[in-house]
């Protein structure tokens, strides 16, 4: 069987793909919210948690686990590195989808390799500020609640606002959306709060990269683009007909 380390849009298609194809898979999930993007099927089993290595070996033996196909989120850097030991310690055949990066930046971007990198700025100081970066990073942004009047935007989840409320964002300055969001929307949102500083990640298109930086040029607002962890993937493509071929060839081995 085929692991898919899902919790993407790409994934989702993927897995699809597979079905049609009828490759047996298991994508993982950290959220039960996610499972209901994926085929509900036989030959496509959905596991809901968060894998670490003590538990690792366990699910790949319950699943007979003969092939990995990386389709995670650039930022999930964990289980991507998780599973590369895996697979070489194993001798898995493993294969990282990679979504596009976006090319190109807008007239006010800076680019930081992780949020301790800019905060270490003066960035910030002043600034009303939208972050679009997931509400794990938000407890960073806590000591600067009274250096800079902060927003942020998060997924529409229970663990999400919890976590958001908890770094000192009030109920007023959170917004719970998914991405991606449409651009006459997104341009709405940063007028009403009257934003002078967006912070996202290099998330490529399907976590609407393109678009904020469409916006942030019309608007002349800065934005500040936190780059995607670089790892080491031992293969890596961006292209599903190559990820397909991929599955096809490590499972008839």
């Amino acid at each position: 069987m085929l692991w898919l380390i899902g919790g993407t849009q790409e994934s989702a298609v993927l897995a699809r793909d597979l079905v049609a194809q009828g490759i047996d898979c298991v994508v993982t999930v950290t959220t039960a919210g996610a499972r209901r993007l994926y085929p509900d099927t036989e030959c496509c089993r959905v596991w809901v948690g968060k894998l670490t290595p003590e538990a690792v070996g366990e699910f790949l033996q319950t699943y007979s686990v003969r092939a990995i196909l990386d389709a995670s989120h650039p930022f999930a850097a964990a289980v991507s590195e998780l599973a590369i030991a895996t697979a070489a310690d194993l001798h898995l055949p493993y294969l990282r989808f990679e979504r596009s990066p976006v090319e190109g930046v807008a007239p006010r971007e800076w680019v930081f390799p992780s949020v301790e990198a800019l905060l270490a700025t003066d960035l910030l100081i002043n600034e009303r500020v939208l972050l679009t970066i997931g509400y794990r990073y938000l407890p960073l942004f806590q000591p600067w609640q009274d250096r800079a009047i902060l927003f942020a935007r998060i997924l529409p989840s229970q663990e999400a606002l919890a976590g958001a409320i908890a770094a000192g964002f009030t109920p007023d300055r959170l917004i719970a959306l998914r991405p991606p969001i449409a651009a006459p929307l997104e341009k709405a949102l940063w007028q009403q709060w009257q934003i002078s500083l967006v912070v996202a990640k290099a998330s490529g298109s399907p976590g609407g990269e393109d678009i904020k930086r469409q916006v942030a040029a019309d608007l002349g607002i800065k934005l500040v683009t936190l780059a995607r962890p670089a790892l080491a993937y031992p293969q890596v493509t961006s292209d599903r007909a190559i990820a397909l071929d991929f599955c096809r060839r490590a499972l008839a081995q």
